[in-house]
């Protein structure tokens, strides 16, 4: 997986992949609760698993803006190399997970995680209530 990540990142070295690794599956291991959790975790080589569940997850989850904006306060970066490394990681967790399990993990977080594994944010249209008078007349 490490690899994976010093390729999909074009890190420069295997200590930077590394560190990437690290942050952000602590980071997404303080957001994800459940079966997710443990499945995903089960997908992940040994020590990526451990640095995900040694996280407590938070009490308010965070949309994916906010994992990407909170993560770059934790680590120094900027939100954009932030992003950057997000992408670089979850795209060969979302390999490891497969499609089933990445769609329940995107499922139980709040809007924008999708993006960040990769996938597109479909979101189901909203209903709109038609005006009282429109239900009159029909």
């Amino acid at each position: 997986m490490l690899e994976q990540v010093r390729y999909e990142g074009a890190y420069p070295t295997r200590e930077r992949a590394e560190e990437s690794v690290r942050s952000v599956l602590a980071a997404l291991g303080r957001q994800l609760v459940g079966d997710e959790r443990v499945d995903l975790a089960a997908c992940l080589p040994v020590e990526a698993a451990l640095v995900f569940t040694a996280q407590v997850p938070a009490t308010t989850p965070l949309t994916g803006w906010e994992f990407v904006k909170d993560l770059a306060r934790r680590t120094g970066g900027s939100p954009a190399t932030t992003r950057w490394d997000v992408g670089a990681v979850l795209a060969p967790v979302a390999r490891l997970a497969g499609p089933e399990l990445v769609d329940r993990v995107v499922g139980q977080l709040p809007s924008g995680y999708a993006l960040l594994f990769g996938r597109a944010e479909l979101v189901a249209p909203r209903r709109t209530a038609r005006p009282s008078a429109d239900r009159e007349a029909a």
